[in-house]
């Protein structure tokens, strides 16, 4: 939409999709505008994931200063990070099995301990927990269990703790409806993990808030342009990223500083995006827009957990269509048609 804002673009959404998902969605309620909206940074301390399912009320907290000088090995390099399920009735070998499954979808060990009817810290790494410090911390009441991992991968793993055990343990999720919320502020750079240089982080063509100002005092080292965010959003529904959108970047000259950060001049931005710098140096109004995922859509609407169930001809993970048989062979025939010649 031209001249229009990220509160534009949230006010249209906001009216068309609860009606639609209240009145055709499997479940009846839907949430009512205005849609919550997290911060990228908070949804990731708080949820361990950019794609929350707000039908869980898990949480997760850091607890690193619990465990320093920690005996325990795993913990002693920080972060860590903890999930407390009250009302929990699991056993010992039904949460080590949860456990090992969030294992396979982190790549994150993960520990846990639990209290009793009194109250009392017992089971897993308890004896390792100091015991006054965790109940303050994490509000402990009796028949808590509380799930931690440690390291690189702690947050991932929170996340997928709040998942797993909150679909697990009842009375921690409502799944008869659908919550909806936006995330946004999302960084504009991070530091790249093979090259370990400033990089892009989602979107390089969204405006960063505080336009051009900003983005010379990261240059002139007046501001780290790791704390730089851009006008970008995800709409997201039960754990689901359904949109993803952005206020454009369309002034050629701060689009050009902003790829000067990350290394890449004019002439860079010039041969790899022309149609989009040419077009910009012609003048085009601001603007703002979202890419609605239709087809995850209709997989929330239909009550699926998996997009290939709402698929007719669903692709495998090499990208094959085995009803169809695709892709196939072209014959020489067929490319000559088209004016095309397979040189490799």
């Amino acid at each position: 939409m031209a001249f229009a804002s990220q509160e534009d673009v949230f006010a249209v959404l906001e009216d068309v999709l609860p009606p639609i998902f209240a009145k055709y969605g499997k479940y009846n309620t839907a949430s009512k505008p205005p849609f919550r909206r997290i911060p990228y940074l908070e949804s990731l301390a708080t949820y361990g994931s950019d794609k929350p399912d707000l039908r869980i009320d898990l949480t997760a907290s850091d607890v690193t200063e619990l465990f320093e000088g920690t005996e325990f090995e795993p913990f002693k390099k920080g972060p860590v990070k903890a999930v407390a399920i009250t009302d929990c009735t699991l056993t010992r070998k039904q949460i080590e099995k949860l456990l090992a499954d969030c294992e396979v979808q982190s790549g994150a060990k993960g520990y846990w301990f639990k209290t009793d009817e009194k109250g009392e810290i017992a089971g897993g790494v308890a004896k390792f927990v100091p015991k006054e410090k965790a109940a303050e911390k994490l509000g402990l009441a009796p028949n808590t269990l509380v799930v931690l991992a440690a390291g690189d991968l702690a947050v991932k793993a929170s996340g997928v703790f709040i998942k797993t055990f909150g679909a697990e343990c009842p009375g921690h999720m409502d799944k008869e409806k659908y919550e909806f919320c936006w995330i946004v502020d999302f960084p504009m750079y991070e530091i790249g993990e093979e090259s370990g240089q400033l990089e892009f982080c989602h979107n390089p063509f969204s405006m960063p808030k505080g336009g051009l100002d900003t983005l010379i005092k990261a240059e002139k080292g007046e501001i780290d342009p790791l704390s730089i965010t851009a006008d970008q959003y995800d709409l997201v529904c039960n754990g689901v990223e359904l949109s993803s959108g952005a206020v454009r970047n369309h002034d050629p000259e701060i689009m050009v500083k902003a790829f000067e950060l990350v290394r890449l001049g004019e002439d860079d931005v010039k041969s790899r995006f022309p149609a989009m710098y040419n077009a910009f140096c012609y003048g085009a109004p601001p603007h703002a827009g979202i890419a609605p995922g239709v087809d995850r859509m209709v997989m929330l609407l239909a009550g699926e957990e998996s997009i290939r169930e709402i698929i007719p001809f669903p692709m495998n993970k090499n990208a094959q269509d085995v009803m169809m048989g695709a892709p196939g062979e072209v014959t020489d025939k067929q490319l000559a048609e088209l004016n095309i010649k397979v040189t490799v």
